[in-house]
């Protein structure tokens, strides 16, 4: 196996490793405002879970990214890592996971800082959550090569599906009886 072999291998694994912790951070999340997945264990569990899948992603992801930089068959240079749409192939793909990172980056850090946000502040760029989400469901979805293994596909659309339901019942219903 090549250097550029192990780097491509590295950051499909890290890629859909992030999307799965961020999913599941996102599922976890809104389950705590729905009380829908109460039946799994005390919120506590759910709020625990949800923290830290919230911050499993960051290194994930840092990998990910870490690892198209170092593969020089994927082309893409430090300015493609923090300003979306530059990248001379794929950039529709590669922007959006560009931008969903900078959303992610947003929300992560004002989560941090919650106590010191006026609430109303803090969900608003919370819910940026969600769009980050959707524009890395759409860079795998335009840029991911592993999409033939029925298991990828089943993990990256079972969670948006998850996600669709949830928040759908979140916008529709409210607070949910358990």
């Amino acid at each position: 196996m090549t250097t550029d072999q192990f780097l491509w291998v590295l950051a499909r694994v890290t890629g859909l490793a992030s999307y799965a912790s961020l999913a599941m951070a996102l599922l976890t999340g809104i389950a705590l405002r729905t009380a829908v997945l109460d039946w799994l264990g005390s919120n506590r569990i759910l709020r625990s879970l949800h923290e830290y899948t919230t911050v499993l992603w960051i290194p994930l992801g840092a990998v990910h990214v870490g690892a198209l930089l170092l593969d020089h068959t994927a082309r893409i240079g430090l300015i493609d890592v923090a300003l979306p749409f530059l990248t001379p192939y794929g950039t529709l793909a590669i922007g959006l996971g560009t931008l969903s990172v900078d959303l992610l980056f947003v929300v992560t850090i004002t989560a941090l800082m919650k106590r010191w946000l006026q609430p109303g502040w803090w969900r608003w760029l919370h819910r940026l959550a969600y769009v980050a989400f959707a524009f890395v469901f759409l860079h795998a979805i335009l840029g991911g090569t592993d999409f033939s293994d029925p298991a990828v596909s089943a993990v990256t659309w079972g969670a948006a599906a998850g996600l669709i339901a949830l928040t759908g019942a979140r916008a529709i219903w409210g607070r949910l009886p358990v």
